[in-house]
């Protein structure tokens, strides 16, 4: 397994505001005008799941697995071209604040590793500076 972590993004948010954001995916719908249409097509969601296409890779198909209410929402990839799985670990810094990191293990062979190693980490930091900017009230 291949691990990648996004860098810890500081949230102007208490932890339980940020959790209730991130464990339902319908709340996606209010962020939905900043997905950039260029890079992500067909963005699909509810409740449990999250749908994207991405050029050159295709559709990923995100579900979420395990919700560790307020700290920790665990992703697995029902289609995608590499079994991965994604968590979005949320601590509290202060009462009104708190701080966000994304991580991904992928099964990945070396040749492929080679290759995706770095569009991956930058697309997880992409992902991590995105959610960080949400506004969770």
């Amino acid at each position: 397994m291949s691990k990648f972590e996004s860098s810890i993004k500081q949230i102007p948010y208490p932890q339980q505001a940020v959790y209730r954001n991130i464990s339902g995916l319908e709340n996606l719908e209010r962020v939905r005008d900043r997905i950039p249409t260029d890079k992500v097509q067909d963005f699909h969601f509810d409740h449990d799941s999250v749908s994207i296409s991405v050029a050159p890779v295709g559709e990923i198909t995100l579900r979420i697995v395990d919700r560790d209410e307020p700290k920790c929402v665990k992703f697995e990839a029902e289609k995608s071209p590499v079994p991965l799985t994604l968590w979005i670990q949320v601590l509290p810094v202060t009462e009104s604040t708190s701080k966000m990191k994304l991580t991904v293990e992928a099964s990945l062979n070396p040749f492929i590793k080679g290759m995706v190693a770095r569009p991956l980490q930058d697309g997880l930091e992409k992902i991590a500076d995105a959610l960080a900017l949400i506004p969770y009230e």
